[in-house]
């Protein structure tokens, strides 16, 4: 059964963030399959970014009543590749032969309380061959009047995501991204302690901040940075 609606408001607020969809894009593609599941797609606005070759089937799966209808009207009038196709729902309401190339969880599974159960869940929605992708927000010590106002359980570091690998599944990559923007992140929780970031904040991080991050991240080894991405492959 679709979920209760959607209380955040982070999906309006980081809707305009092009570089890091971007550096999100350069990141992840490498993982994507022909078929891909996204989890809590929200506004699609992360599947505009991401949804391309090789992917011929791509479904957005959406909890939120409200913002499964936007899917439909979005991949309707052509602003979402033909490709995609919207559901409102879980994993529970998918169909009983339904599996995937790749399942996606982009700032969504910090959202659900039990967190290891829909890791499992998906696992077993996987092909031979097939990836799981978390990227959440890190660092517990960060978690503030933010995470709260838009509906996070937690913050994830490497050790805490890592523990999460369901059964049977094999790590492809465990890093931290956009090393220069946990400086922001960091001022806002020690110094700001705003419940949210304004608009303005968000796009001189996503203009200055996110290009650094793409030249720092991979000379520090992916070892820093206020997101966390986990990758895990079905052999």
């Amino acid at each position: 059964m679709p979920a209760s609606p959607y209380k955040g408001s982070e999906l309006e607020l980081f809707a305009g963030a092009a570089n890091w969809k971007k550096y999100l894009k350069t990141e992840l593609s490498p993982y994507l399959g022909e078929t891909v599941l996204e989890v809590g797609a929200g506004l699609g606005g992360t599947t505009a970014f991401l949804c391309g070759e090789p992917a011929r089937r791509w479904v957005c799966l959406e909890p939120d009543t409200g913002l499964a209808a936007e899917l439909v009207s979005r991949i309707a009038g052509k602003t979402l590749p033909a490709t995609c196709e919207a559901l409102n729902g879980t994993i529970a309401d998918l169909g009983p032969g339904d599996r995937f190339d790749t399942i996606l969880y982009v700032d969504v599974l910090e959202h659900i309380s039990d967190d290891a159960a829909e890791l499992r869940r998906a696992a077993q929605r996987l092909r031979p061959g097939g990836r799981l992708i978390v990227l959440s927000p890190a660092h517990q010590k960060l978690f503030s009047e933010f995470d709260r106002e838009i509906g996070h359980f937690r913050r994830y570091s490497r050790n805490s995501l890592a523990a999460l690998k369901p059964e049977g599944l094999e790590t492809r990559r465990l890093d931290y991204l956009d090393s220069a923007g946990l400086l922001a992140s960091s001022a806002n929780r020690l110094l700001l302690r705003r419940a949210l970031p304004t608009p303005e904040q968000i796009a001189l991080w996503d203009r200055l901040l996110v290009p650094a991050s793409r030249l720092l991240d991979p000379l520090l080894r992916y070892r820093l940075g206020k997101s966390v991405l986990a990758v895990w492959a079905r052999p």
